[in-house]
């Protein structure tokens, strides 16, 4: 089962098959695997981004963080969180390099948590306002994401 992302950033990912109840049946039964939803902010969240990201094109090189890259993702990121109908489309046409902006937001996801705080914090003392809770930018950084693919 490979992950899915829904459109509003939730993930479904798959989840460890559940042994079934011993005493129903006389054998060990095991049951299908299912899925499992996971929202932004909660544990596990960034990895399976990461790893979705990673499904839409397996073919990829490894993410590369650039310099000019990691300006335009930290502006394309401002750009969505400050924006009154939160909408990713024309902050991604705005992008200059969206290849490089891409990388570079894919290299934070791959860092996990600790990345994506510390991506935030530089957001906000680049860009200026608040510091976005990790979950806020892993969310944006996944629909920008999806829109670049």
């Amino acid at each position: 089962m490979e992950i899915v992302r829904t459109a509003e950033g939730t993930l479904i990912v798959p989840a460890e098959p559940g042994r079934a109840d011993a005493d129903a049946t006389d054998t060990d039964v095991v049951a299908a695997p299912t899925g499992r939803a996971l929202h932004p902010g909660e544990g596990g969240y960034d990895e399976a981004l990461a790893e979705w990201d990673r499904q839409q094109n397996p073919d990829r090189e490894p993410a590369v963080s650039t310099p000019t890259g990691r300006d335009e993702a930290m502006a394309v990121v401002h750009a969505v969180a400050t924006s009154e109908d939160h909408d990713v489309a024309p902050a991604v046409e705005a992008l200059d390099d969206p290849e490089a902006s891409g990388e570079a937001l894919r290299h934070v996801l791959v860092g996990g948590v600790h990345a994506v705080e510390d991506f935030a914090a530089e957001v906000a003392e680049a860009e200026g306002g608040e510091v976005l809770p990790a979950h806020e930018a892993t969310k944006i950084i996944g629909e920008v994401l999806a829109e670049l693919d």
